[in-house]
Order: structure tokens, then C-alpha cells, then sequence
């Protein structure tokens, strides 16, 4: 009824004035998100320019690392007796056509990552066994000859080393201390 309401709304001369009523659900959103800022302020106008809103995942964003947002999580913070809905759901009853589209796309890339996913897991494995059971004795002595080599350092090593040399810069070290006995 809320949006029938919305529907009947138009300017009475050139409906092409507005107000406009969006479908899709990235529009859906935007536009309850302008309504929440001053966006006829620069200040504000600014900040829609930075808002950018998608139906599913653009194909620039697929291979970004996602987040989860903790505080936008429904389980952890909406109450259970609350009804709720999906936006893309209340988009499609109200109009909007491509929902099974865009499903669609979603299942395709979600399965194109984990093809990916499967694979770059096997070439790590590869990669890992290869590293533990190559024999490269001969080109680190090689590398030692000419100065590049370095010895691997043990796991923690790394630490304990760091940990001496703020130690050293603490404490005066013993040819210090000696020469200042000497002239004492």
C-alpha cells in the first residue's frame, strides 16, 4: 500500500520531472541513503558521489578480498521476533525484472572462485613439496662465493635476533665498559 502510495506520486505536468520511482535494488538503496544525508550541501552531494551501489558483484570487484562488517551482521544484531526481508526480493515485487538475471550471474562467479580457489590451493601444494624436496646446495654455495647468500634463518630466529640487538643498544657493550674502567 506504502508503495502504491509512492507510485501515485508525479509531477503533475512532466512526470519526467520526478519524482522517480526505482526498481532495481542498488537504486533502492541509494536512494533511502540520500534521503538519510544533506544532499543538496556540497558536503552532502559529495558523499552520494562516493556511494556507489550494485546488483550482485560487479565483475571489477570479483577478485577483491571480501569483509564481513560485525556490526551489519542480521544474526548478531537484529532481534528474532523482527520481520525481514531481502531487497532484492522487495525490489522484484515491486517491479523489477531481472532478478533471476543477476541470480544467476551470482552462481557463475561464485563457481568461477572456487575453480580458481581449488586451483590456486593445488599449485601452492605443488609449490610446497617442490620447495621441500629440491636440493640447492650447489647454487647457495654458488651465491656464497660471490656474497648474495644468506643463511636461512629458524622460525623465531628472527625474533631472538631482534630482541639481542635492542638489548645491545640498551646496555653499553663489553669494550665500552673495559675502556671506561681504563681511564676511570
Amino acid at each position: 500500500m506504502k508503495w502504491a502510495r509512492f507510485l501515485n506520486k508525479k509531477m503533475n505536468t512532466n512526470h519526467s520531472r520526478g519524482p522517480y520511482h526505482f526498481r532495481a535494488p542498488g537504486k533502492f538503496f541509494w536512494r533511502t541513503v540520500r534521503g538519510m544525508l544533506p544532499h543538496k550541501t556540497t558536503r552532502g552531494a559529495a558523499a552520494l558521489a562516493r556511494l556507489s551501489t550494485f546488483e550482485g558483484v560487479p565483475e571489477d570487484f570479483g577478485k577483491a578480498k571480501k569483509m564481513v562488517v560485525p556490526h551489519a551482521l542480521k544474526v548478531l544484531h537484529s532481534k528474532t521476533h523482527r520481520k525481514t526481508t531481502m531487497l532484492g526480493d522487495l525490489s522484484a515485487e515491486c517491479g523489477w525484472k531481472h532478478k533471476a538475471l543477476v541470480a544467476k550471474l551470482e552462481a557463475a562467479r561464485i563457481a568461477k572462485g572456487a575453480e580458481y580457489y581449488a586451483a590456486k590451493k593445488e599449485e601452492n601444494k605443488i609449490m610446497a613439496e617442490a620447495a621441500a624436496s629440491a636440493n640447492v646446495a650447489k647454487e647457495n654455495a654458488v651465491l656464497a662465493s660471490f656474497g648474495y647468500y644468506v643463511e636461512p634463518t629458524a622460525v623465531g630466529a628472527m625474533a631472538a635476533l631482534k630482541a639481542e640487538f635492542a638489548s645491545s643498544l640498551n646496555q653499553p657493550s663489553a669494550e665500552v665498559v673495559e675502556e671506561e674502567e681504563e681511564e676511570a
